[in-house]
């Protein structure tokens, strides 16, 4: 990766039981499909980074802001790579809140449209097998608590599994007050 294709993506992490729940999903459907594993996440920013170390902006961002909890709307598909299938979640205030502060501690002016959502594969598929797999999958919870935040070093744009199996942790911040 060169630092002119390279965007930080600041994650929510999701807390047990989920976390491992998601992770099972992930490895389950990447094996069966052949396609990238990855950390279960929710993007809560991302821009071009560079300006401030990570660890200041996860810092900064995030002093003021405490395990998240998500009320889960459902599961979806879509023709986007970086959302094949995955958990949709209900619109929170503090979680727009978080990426806002996440925009201003990082500097960047980047056009970041936060869409609260927890992917579960990436991969190239059919429509039919996508809708069929969004269809077959039950979240055991209603709610998820989001309990650490992590920044990323990703290829811009993410569009194959090498991309994915590309990504660095840079950076990782508990949210526990």
């Amino acid at each position: 990766m060169t630092t002119a294709n390279i965007v930080i993506a600041y994650w929510l992490v999701p807390a047990e039981p989920a976390r491992s729940f998601f992770a099972s999903i992930t490895r389950e459907l990447a094996a069966r499909f052949a396609a990238p594993v990855f950390e279960p996440h929710l993007t809560v920013y991302a821009g071009p980074g560079g300006a401030v170390d990570p660890n200041e902006v996860l810092s900064r961002a995030l002093a003021e802001h405490g395990p998240l909890q998500l009320s889960v709307r459902d599961v979806r598909s879509s023709d986007q790579f970086t959302k094949t299938v995955f958990v949709q979640f209900e619109d929170d205030p503090r979680l727009a809140e978080i990426s806002f502060a996440l925009r201003r501690a990082s500097a960047d002016d980047a056009d970041y449209e936060l869409n609260q959502h927890l992917s579960l594969i990436y991969k190239t598929m059919e429509t039919a097998v996508k809708s069929e797999l969004a269809n077959s999958i039950r979240i055991p919870f209603r709610e998820v608590r989001f309990d650490s935040a992590k920044a990323v070093a990703c290829p811009t744009p993410i569009r194959s599994r090498a991309d994915v199996e590309a990504w660095r942790v840079v950076a990782t911040q508990s949210l526990a007050k």
